[in-house]
C-alpha cells in the first residue's frame, strides 16, 4: 500500500473513531468499538479505494450479486446490437407492440410483419434494436433486420455445412430465377435448375423447392443457389453403378436429352452417350430431329466407350436389320429402279432406291454425251428419277446404276442420221488448239478442225473464229463407228471461192489497188477480203526509179498464183517492163536453144543467161 493510501485510511479510520465516540457519547455510556477499531489491518486491506473515490457508497458484496444476476436475466442491454425474443402484447392497425423486458416497450411496423398474416398477441419474434430512444423516448425494434441477420446466419452455416436448405421460387430474372432462402432473396442461375437444358423457367415459379448454397459474395450480400447440385450427388451414384455394368453390345433404355447437327445425346439415367448422326438412320438425313425429339425414350445399343466409360458410343440404327439385307433377292442387273436424289456431288449422284439402300449414279452415266458436265446439270437433291442397275454388289453393299441407259444409244443409227457428205446444224461445246467440238443432238459430236473452218481467213485458236454456244452449219467429211468420232466441217458448207480466183487472179492478170502495209521484204496488197498479194521489194519500183510507199495506189500484174496455199505474189515493175520482159524471155529462148546445139559447157551457158539477167536489172555485162 502506497503513502498516500495508507495516510487517507488513517484518516478514514481517525474520522470513524470519532464518529463512534460522537455516538456512543450522544447516545449512552456503553462503549462500542468498530470493525476498523477492532482489527484496523483487515478494514485496510479489504477497503475498496474505487468506490470510495468515485463516491459511491459501499454495498455488500453479496447484495450486489444478487442484482446484477437479477438485471441479466429480466433486462436487454439495448446498447448491443443482438438478436433478441421479444413477446407481441399489443397490435394496433400500424404497430406491434414488443415486450423484450428492457425498461420500455418497442414498436414494430405491422409491414415487417406482411409474411406472417396471423401475428397475434402472445407470439414470440426476433428484433434487432433499431433506435434506443426516439423523440419521444420510445424503443424501436426491427423484425426485417432481425430475420435477415439471422437468416445470413443460417445460410452462412447451411454453406459451410452443406445443409440442404427449403426456398421460394419467386419470379424468374435473366438467366434465372430468384429464390426467397430464410427471407432472403437468393440467384438461381438457369443452369444450375436441373441436369438437362430447361425450355420452361415459368413452370417453376411460386415452387417450394429444396437446394444447396454454393456461392456467397459476402461484400455484395449475393447468394447463389443450386438444385441440380442436389440432382448430381443422386446421379453420381446411381452412374458408378450404371458404368459398372457396361458392356458393349448392351442394349439400354434412355431419354433424348440434347439433339445437335452432329448427333443426339441420350440420358441412360445419370450416365450420358451420344448416338452420331450416322448411327440413327440406315437412310440419309439432314439432321438428327428428323428420327428423335427432345424427351423421347427409345433403346439405344452400346457400340464403344473409352477405358474410363465416360465417353459411351451408342447406335439406334443397329437395332434394327441391315437394309441391304432386306434387299429382295430377284434384284438384279438390269432391272429398272426408282428412287429419290439424296446427295449430290461433282462426280455424280446418289440415288436411295430402298430405305438405307443407295446407288451412284455417275455423271458419265448421266447423258450419253461425251462432254463430262456437273451432276448438278442434270438432277437435283430430292428429285424422284428412274435408273437401270448397272453394276450389283450385295457383299460391299455398292450399288451403280445409269439413267442414259433409259434411252436409245444415238450412235446405234449414226450412218443413217449422219452419212457422210450430209450437211447439219451444231452447237459449239468447247475449244481446243486444233479445232472446235460441235454437238449435234445429245451424244453426237464431232470435231471441226481449225483448217475447215474457213476458206480464206488464217485463223490461229478456234476462239477467233466463233464463241461457245454458238450454232454452226457442218458437214460430215468422216465417220468412225467403231471409234465414236465424227469428222466435220465448216467452210465445205460454202464454195471454195479460191477456184474463182484462180481465173480472175491468173497469172498476167493485172490488178489495181493500193499498199495497204508495207513489211520485211516488200509489201502487201490487198485485193479484196480474201485476196492478200504479197510484193516483193525489188518490184515496187516504179517507172521513174522512186519505189511505191504504203497508201500509194497502183497498177499490180500477178506474177504468182498459189491455191492450195493461199499464196498470191504480185508486181508493179513487171507493167512497165513487160516488153523488156518479153525481150529477155526470147533471149533466153534463143540462148537455150544455141546451147542445145552447140552443147556447150555448163559454165557458159550460166554466163550468157546472167547477162541477160543483168540486162534485164539495168546493169551493164560482164567483159
Amino acid at each position: 500500500m502506497s503513502e498516500k493510501e495508507t495516510k487517507q485510511a488513517e484518516v478514514v479510520a481517525t474520522e470513524a473513531q470519532e464518529t463512534v465516540v460522537e455516538t456512543a457519547t450522544a447516545e449512552a455510556p456503553k462503549e462500542q468499538v468498530s470493525e476498523a477499531q477492532a482489527n484496523p489491518e483487515k478494514f485496510l486491506a479489504d477497503f475498496n479505494w474505487h468506490n470510495y473515490e468515485e463516491g459511491i457508497e459501499q454495498v455488500d458484496d453479496k447484495k450486489l450479486q444478487e442484482f446484477e444476476k437479477l438485471v441479466s436475466e429480466n433486462f436487454v442491454d439495448t446498447l448491443d446490437d443482438e438478436v433478441v425474443e421479444g413477446e407481441v402484447i399489443f397490435i394496433s392497425d400500424r404497430d406491434a407492440i414488443i415486450d423484450i423486458n428492457a425498461k420500455s416497450e418497442g414498436v414494430i411496423s405491422l409491414n415487417e410483419f406482411r409474411y406472417n398474416p396471423n401475428l397475434k398477441v402472445g407470439d414470440k419474434v426476433e428484433v434487432l434494436i433499431d433506435v434506443r430512444e426516439d423523440a419521444t423516448g420510445q424503443l424501436v425494434l426491427s423484425h426485417r433486420k432481425a430475420r435477415v441477420i439471422k437468416a445470413w446466419d443460417r445460410v452462412n452455416n447451411a454453406h459451410e455445412t452443406g445443409e440442404i436448405v427449403n426456398g421460394f421460387v419467386k419470379c424468374r430474372t435473366k438467366g434465372g430465377m430468384i429464390v426467397d432462402v430464410f427471407g432472403i432473396e437468393a440467384f438461381l442461375p438457369g443452369s444450375q435448375i436441373d441436369v438437362k437444358p430447361i425450355r420452361d423457367y415459368d413452370q417453376y415459379v411460386n415452387k417450394t423447392m429444396e437446394f444447396k448454397v454454393v456461392k456467397i459474395n459476402h461484400e455484395f450480400k449475393n447468394i447463389v443457389v443450386s438444385h441440380k447440385a442436389l440432382i448430381e450427388a443422386d446421379i453420381e451414384e446411381q452412374k458408378k453403378e450404371i458404368i459398372g455394368q457396361l458392356e458393349k453390345g448392351q442394349v439400354l433404355e434412355g431419354i433424348v436429352k440434347n439433339i445437335t447437327s452432329y448427333g443426339v445425346f441420350i440420358d441412360l439415367g445419370g450416365v450420358d452417350g451420344l448416338v452420331h448422326i450416322t448411327d440413327l438412320s440406315w437412310s440419309r438425313i439432314n439432321h438428327p430431329n428428323e428420327i428423335v425429339e427432345l424427351d423421347q425414350k427409345l433403346n439405344v445399343v452400346i457400340l464403344d466407350f473409352d477405358e474410363d466409360k465416360s465417353r459411351i458410343q451408342l447406335g439406334l440404327k443397329q437395332l434394327s436389320k441391315h437394309p441391304w439385307e432386306a434387299l429382295a433377292d430377284d434384284v438384279k442387273i438390269g432391272d429398272k429402279v426408282k428412287g429419290k436424289v439424296v446427295v449430290i456431288a461433282d462426280y455424280g449422284a446418289f440415288i436411295e432406291v430402298a430405305d438405307g439402300v443407295e446407288g451412284l449414279v455417275h455423271v458419265s452415266e448421266m447423258s450419253w454425251s461425251t462432254h463430262l458436265r456437273s451432276a448438278q446439270d442434270f438432277v437435283s437433291v430430292g428429285d424422284e428419277i428412274e435408273a437401270v442397275i448397272l453394276t450389283l454388289d450385295r457383299e460391299d453393299r455398292k450399288m451403280s446404276l445409269g439413267i442414259k441407259q433409259l434411252t436409245p444409244d444415238p450412235w446405234t443409227d449414226i450412218t443413217t442420221k449422219y452419212p457422210v457428205g450430209s450437211n447439219h446444224t451444231g452447237i459449239v461445246r468447247n475449244f481446243t488448239n486444233f479445232g472446235v467440238f460441235v454437238e449435234l443432238e445429245e451424244g453426237i459430236d464431232g470435231l471441226i478442225y481449225i483448217s475447215d473452218l474457213s476458206w480464206t481467213k488464217k485463223i490461229k485458236h478456234p476462239s477467233e473464229f466463233c464463241n461457245v454456244g454458238d450454232k454452226l452449219e457442218v458437214v460430215v467429211l468422216e465417220l468412225d463407228v467403231e471409234g465414236r468420232k465424227l469428222s466435220l466441217g465448216h467452210k465445205q458448207t460454202t464454195d471454195n471461192p479460191w477456184d474463182k480466183y484462180e481465173t480472175e487472179f491468173a497469172l498476167g492478170t493485172v490488178h489495181t489497188a493500193e499498199i495497204s502495209e508495207m513489211v520485211d521484204k516488200g509489201a502487201t496488197v490487198e485485193f479484196n477480203e480474201d485476196i492478200v498479194a504479197f510484193v516483193p521489194a525489188r518490184h515496187l519500183e516504179k517507172e521513174d526509179g522512186k519505189k511505191l510507199k504504203k497508201g500509194d495506189s497502183a497498177e499490180f500484174k500477178i506474177i504468182e498464183f498459189n491455191k492450195e496455199f493461199k499464196r498470191v505474189v504480185a508486181s508493179h515493175t513487171a507493167i512497165f517492163k513487160e516488153e523488156e520482159m518479153e525481150n529477155v524471155k526470147a533471149a533466153v529462148a534463143k540462148a537455150e536453144a544455141t546451147a542445145s546445139e552447140a552443147k556447150p559447157t555448163l559454165g557458159d551457158a550460166n554466163d550468157q543467161l546472167q547477162a541477160l539477167k543483168d540486162k534485164m536489172d539495168g546493169k551493164k555485162a560482164k567483159k
